[in-house]
């Protein structure tokens, strides 16, 4: 195997875990920059440009800052358990499969984003309906969390949409 391979490999790889980490409130985006830069770096941005990286670099920053406000503003944050971990992963990776059947290649990213998703979503709402009508967040709230939490999916997917098409273009 040759080294070329093996790094695209890792790239390939801590991109699914950029988006998955935009999934539990983390530096994902940044994540994804950082990964497009040294693989960039590594061909010699041979494929990536220093327009596409100051890009990926600005996308990135908005989006962390976005979010980083609507959770001092209180935004609802679900709870993170290893079971949630294992669950939310465990979706991902059946959505990839399950969606790329239908979209081919592209299918595979939004696939691991939306099983991803749609897992953290359904067990924060069957959470919320095990407490007490007290402790509940309202409908507005989960619906908050989800729209934050898809919108920063959805920056991670334009960074990868971008960085893919340029590799690959």
């Amino acid at each position: 195997m040759s080294v070329s391979s093996i790094a695209l490999t890792v790239f390939f790889l801590i991109l699914f875990a950029g988006i998955y980490l935009t999934l539990f409130d983390l530096l994902g985006t940044v994540i994804i920059f950082l990964d497009v830069f040294f693989y960039a770096l590594f061909n010699g941005f041979d494929k990536i440009s220093g327009k596409i990286i100051v890009l990926l670099l600005f996308i990135a920053i908005i989006a962390e800052t976005v979010d980083f406000l609507l959770v001092m503003k209180r935004a609802h944050q679900p709870a993170i358990t290893r079971k949630t971990f294992w669950i939310a992963a465990a979706s991902a990776i059946a959505g990839a499969f399950i969606v790329a059947s239908f979209w081919g290649g592209p299918g595979v990213w939004g696939g691991f984003f939306l099983g991803g998703f749609a897992a953290i979503m359904i067990l924060e709402i069957i959470r919320q309906k095990k407490l007490k009508l007290s402790y509940r967040v309202s409908r507005r709230a989960l619906i908050g969390m989800g729209g934050r939490k898809f919108f920063k999916g959805l920056i991670a997917l334009f960074m990868i949409t971008v960085s893919l098409s340029n590799i690959y273009s």
